[in-house]
């Protein structure tokens, strides 16, 4: 399978991130978190990036993700995969994402309300696992979702230091982890809680 790296960046590179923000648009240039309301954060444009990047999305491939927030890392995924499940426990943040990917004629963004810490269990299992807000353990029913040959992104830690991992699962069932950085983001709400 050929990587798409190349074109992520490229997509990337255009994306407008002020179109995915309700305010301060005029900050959107930088890298950096800003705010989006109901205590959630757009995450800064490099960490986006290199996020999807771990990912090493296929045209293929089924991705689910937590933490839809403003749509904009689902944008991505859905703009190199086959199909994208994206979950959002707050409803205004779920409705107006839900508007934005409509508007750029997303036509493979399968969307839920609701409490994503357990994954979305009917339609798995998921190629890749993308996780936007930090738990405190890597969630099994998210390892139990993820398909052979998977691989997951996912901070995880405590309210004040968490590492992104790369989660990846051989064709033997094996689980193998790989610390990609250290990062901050808002807690995963739900059973993986910190």
């Amino acid at each position: 399978m050929k990587s798409q790296r190349k074109e992520i960046i490229s997509y990337f590179k255009q994306m407008d991130r002020s179109f995915f923000m309700d305010s301060n648009k005029d900050l959107a240039v930088f890298d950096q978190a800003l705010p989006i309301g109901f205590e959630q954060t757009i995450s800064q444009p490099s960490l986006v990036l290199e996020m999807t990047l771990a990912l090493d999305l296929h045209p293929e491939q089924k991705v689910l993700e937590l933490g839809t927030g403003s749509g904009f890392q689902t944008a991505l995924l859905a703009a190199f995969s086959e199909s994208v499940y994206t979950i959002e426990r707050i409803e205004e943040l779920h409705a107006r994402a839900k508007e934005r990917l409509a508007q750029l004629n997303f036509q493979n963004i399968h969307f839920k309300l609701g409490d994503g810490s357990e994954g979305w269990k009917e339609f798995a299992p998921y190629d890749r696992i993308m996780v936007t807000a930090a738990a405190a353990e890597v969630p099994k029913e998210l390892l139990e979702q993820l398909e052979i040959g998977g691989k997951m992104v996912i901070p995880v830690g405590s309210s004040f230091s968490q590492e992104l991992r790369l989660i990846e699962k051989d064709h033997q069932g094996k689980i193998y982890t790989t610390l990609l950085s250290e990062v901050l983001f808002v807690p995963l709400k739900g059973k993986y809680e910190r």
